[in-house]
């Protein structure tokens, strides 16, 4: 550096130097920015009175506001025992949120059909169309990419692909999480339940590998209701990206007039429904809610008083204080029981010493989803099984 200045004949005592005309000439860019600014207020001043709707649209969206009312038309799904898979209720979900919020646009890595990801008849967005779906093609790593731009300049965007195909995309995740945009990820086809296309397409580690990055809020819903929620969270709430986690499968849609209601998700795990005193917990996310809900239902009939805990949101539920954790997840029950069609690596945080988790540690296989359900274990006869040899367990230790 010393060698540098002194070739130019710069004065080698000062650590900084800026030679006169360098600053001289870089000066000029202030008053000729000074005058830009002043010509795009006067341009707008003159649009905001030709288009005086338009411009406060505009306003909101840059101020990162949301419209009134953009979660006004967001269904709720009546109870169903055969159910609907959460992609499907959620792509209602998303066309419900589109109708109120004009700057909501995204697509999928060439998986619309598969993702239920369409925003209506909106047209796709190319050359001399102005439309609200996008063709991100086969290349997730530049989805990735192209929705924290968009989301950069204050539209609200979503990106989908299948949840194993996430691994493609996680630079770009992780960097939306580091600067907390409010970029919201569709990955669908969640687990072991989307069937035959085999253990290359079914995502094992993924939830895990999601939830270790800091910042990204991951919302595995357990019916359709849970779903609604979860995309109101995405849009509403969330202070940077979040990551839902959908079934291809149906699942059923809960009674809430007999269960707790499904807002219960903003708040990341709470009590679904419980025989009180509940002696043993058993806690679900997404498909395999329905696999506690149904233990619980025989355990009851053998006498075992249960609850059921929906935890869709890991994150959420961490994020609330410890009174409301100790009320959903009391210390004084140890006998607790986790169910999650994936990695079980850091499900015993939650479960303690004495619990167990039902988890798929190892690849899956190509067959129809029940089947592959049955095969590895995931039946509400092993809930009950895991249930009562944790009671034992804990009975035997007081």
């Amino acid at each position: 550096m010393r060698a540098a200045k002194r070739n130019y004949g710069w004065p080698e005592d000062k650590t900084f130097y800026v030679p006169p005309e360098v600053e001289s000439h870089m000066r000029q860019a202030v008053g000729r920015g000074v005058r830009q600014e002043q010509e795009w207020k006067q341009k707008y001043e003159a649009y905001r009175k030709a288009f005086p709707e338009l411009a406060a649209e505009w306003e909101t969206l840059q101020a990162g506001r949301l419209p009134e009312g953009w979660d006004s038309k967001i269904p709720v799904f009546p109870a169903d025992l055969k159910g609907t898979a959460t992609r499907e209720s959620g792509g209602k979900v998303e066309n419900a949120i589109a109708e109120r919020l004009p700057w909501l646009m995204g697509g999928a890595a060439d998986l619309s059909p598969s993702t239920r990801t369409v925003i209506g008849t909106e047209p796709y967005f190319e050359r001399g169309t102005a439309g609200r779906n996008m063709h991100f093609g086969i290349r997730e790593h530049a989805m990735g990419s192209i929705l924290n731009g968009m989301s950069v300049s204050k539209l609200r965007v979503f990106g989908a692909t299948f949840l194993v195909f996430s691994d493609y995309m996680r630079p770009s995740i992780r960097l939306a999480a580091l600067m907390r945009l409010p970029v919201t990820y569709v990955f669908t086809h969640d687990s072991i339940g989307l069937g035959e296309d085999g253990p290359t397409h079914q995502p094992i580690e993924h939830l895990t590998a999601l939830r270790a990055i800091p910042g990204l809020t991951v919302i595995r819903p357990g019916d359709a209701n849970e779903a609604a929620e979860a995309w109101r969270y995405a849009i509403g709430s969330a202070k940077g990206p979040t990551a839902l986690a959908l079934t291809r499968q149906a699942i059923p849609t809960y009674d809430r007039s007999r269960m707790a209601a499904a807002s219960g998700l903003h708040r990341g795990a709470y009590v679904l429904i419980e025989s009180q005193p509940p002696e043993v917990i058993l806690m679900g996310t997404g498909s395999e809610l329905q696999l506690c809900v149904a233990a619980f239902e025989k355990l009851e009939q053998q006498g075992v008083r249960a609850r059921v805990v929906s935890m869709p949101s890991w994150e959420i539920f961490e994020a609330q204080d410890e009174a409301y954790q100790q009320s959903v997840l009391p210390a004084s029950i140890a006998a607790r029981v986790s169910v999650e069609a994936g990695s079980s690596l850091a499900w015993w945080r939650y479960v303690g010493p004495d619990g167990l988790t039902i988890g798929r540690d190892d690849f899956g296989a190509s067959a129809p989803a029940k089947e592959l359900f049955q095969h590895f274990g995931f039946t509400p006869e092993h809930v009950v099984e895991a249930a009562l040899s944790v009671l034992e367990r804990t009975k035997a230790r007081v």
